[in-house]
């Protein structure tokens, strides 16, 4: 394997992916991005011009997407409309870019004899009590609750029935929420953070109880770059790093590595349909593939991201005012 198309490398999980396998491996990557407001092309400076191409295009143009993958190795599918607030207020956009794109690519790969490896979401599973001890596992049975979840799991499923039906050489993922640079501030971590050093305080919806498990960008990274290299077609790799906080707990770190006081935040609305938790059992990829998340502690991986916020005001300025005017309009 030398080439790699990687779809939706201009947005958060995408760049980051990008950036640690110039880091860690001799790939070449070819970036195929549409640049809607989640792509940002500043994610991928200063990556070395002769192993990364970049393709502004739509997942959906067959056209283009079979070019681009007749010219690579490995397809790894990021792109993906991702925003559960933005898929309630508009669902359109997430069943052409989550449903139509992942079916135009599993095409164009089981076309060219390709390898595929598909980046899915643990919100696939629904949510879980908060109350109970019980974590996603492979063989949780799926119970999307939004829009953006649906369509992401109606794309595990193409998958799938790709695999079995055409025998396309397929892995699929589903991961944990990520936090970690290049994010957009839109997304839960970088709002608080964000606002902090505005100056503004942070909002927290409900009572905050919500719990996510989180996971680094970078440990997701080498779970993918893993799994891509031995993991076995035809199955499901379930990634997440014992990461489990609630969202007041996480807003109430963030104040603090920031030297704020603790209950400087604001509630606000719940989100309709707001899922309790997500909890992943990662002892599949953790065994058979040895895979082990490098921030095992949640704090010193906020730590960093708060780090890199701060030292990244020209990346993230340009969408704060516009998403800011957006929640304000939707009360949040």
């Amino acid at each position: 394997m030398q080439r790699i198309l990687v779809t939706g490398g201009a947005g958060f999980i995408g760049s980051n992916f990008v950036h640690y396998v110039m880091e860690h491996t001799g790939f070449r990557v070819v970036v195929l991005d549409k640049l809607t407001y989640a792509g940002n092309l500043a994610s991928l400076a200063g990556l070395p011009a002769d192993r990364v191409e970049f393709v502004r295009g739509d997942v959906c143009d067959a056209a283009l997407v079979d070019a681009l993958v007749a010219r690579v190795d490995a397809v790894v599918h990021y792109a993906a409309e991702s925003h559960n607030d933005n898929s309630l207020t508009d669902p359109s956009p997430f069943l052409q870019t989550n449903l139509v794109g992942t079916y135009t690519l599993i095409e164009a790969a089981r076309r060219h004899g390709r390898r595929y490896h598909h980046i899915s979401t643990d919100e696939v599973y629904g949510d879980l009590a908060l109350d109970e001890a019980a974590r996603f596992t492979e063989d949780t049975p799926y119970n999307p609750s939004s829009p953006y979840s649906s369509t992401k799991a109606g794309s595990d499923l193409l998958v799938r029935a790709w695999v079995r039906s055409f025998g396309l050489a397929a892995t699929i993922s589903n991961c944990s929420n990520n936090y970690g640079p290049y994010q957009h501030v839109e997304k839960f971590i970088p709002r608080q953070i964000t606002n902090v050093l505005d100056g503004v305080r942070p909002k927290l919806y409900g009572a905050g109880a919500n719990v996510r498990d989180w996971i680094h960008a970078n440990d997701h990274s080498a779970a993918v770059l893993a799994i891509l290299a031995d993991g076995v077609v035809g199955e499901t790799y379930l990634i997440g790093a014992d990461g489990e906080r609630n969202n007041r707990d996480v807003v109430e770190l963030i104040l603090a590595l920031m030297g704020e006081p603790a209950d400087a935040y604001d509630l606000v609305a719940d989100r309709p349909g707001h899922d309790l938790r997500y909890a992943i059992d990662s002892t599949k990829l953790r065994t058979e593939l040895g895979w082990a998340p490098a921030y095992a502690d949640f704090e010193s991986g906020l730590a960093a991201t708060i780090d890199w916020y701060r030292g990244h005001e020209g990346w993230w300025r340009p969408q704060k005012a516009a998403t800011e005017a957006q929640y304000a309009g939707l009360g949040r």
